[in-house]
């Protein structure tokens, strides 16, 4: 009894493992394939690809995944300051920019430097 399992079992896996060289390939769904087109061998005459004139599988589409595939990492994604929201506008560098809110007006601490003579007595 275990034998016969035993066999069973291994001819259904024979019949698996043969079954795609049988497999007839005008059933095979058409999908663009490989990039050789209708190349052809100069020794045998025979063709170079599996699927003659089909168009190369990777084109336009794979170049914008391979773009697209780590943006998710890559990109730069900053916290919310929420002091940010009050800013109207930026002028620029070195200068502070212009709030919602009251007008404040930061004077510098030092109005003027410490005077000294030149050629002390």
């Amino acid at each position: 009894m275990k034998t016969s399992r035993i066999l069973v079992a291994a001819s259904v896996v024979l019949l698996l493992a043969i079954s795609p060289a049988f497999a007839n390939p005008d059933m095979l769904p058409k999908h663009p394939g490989y990039p050789m087109g209708k190349a052809i061998d100069p020794v045998k005459g025979q063709s170079l690809a599996n699927d003659p004139g089909q168009t190369n599988a990777t084109g336009a589409g794979s170049l914008v995944n391979a773009a697209a595939f780590d943006d998710s990492h890559s990109k730069q994604s900053l916290s919310i300051n929420r002091n940010n929201e009050r800013i109207m506008e930026k002028p620029g560098a070195g200068v502070l920019p212009t709030v919602q809110g009251p007008n404040i007006k930061i004077e510098p601490p030092v109005t003027e430097g410490t005077k000294v003579n030149a050629s002390p007595q």
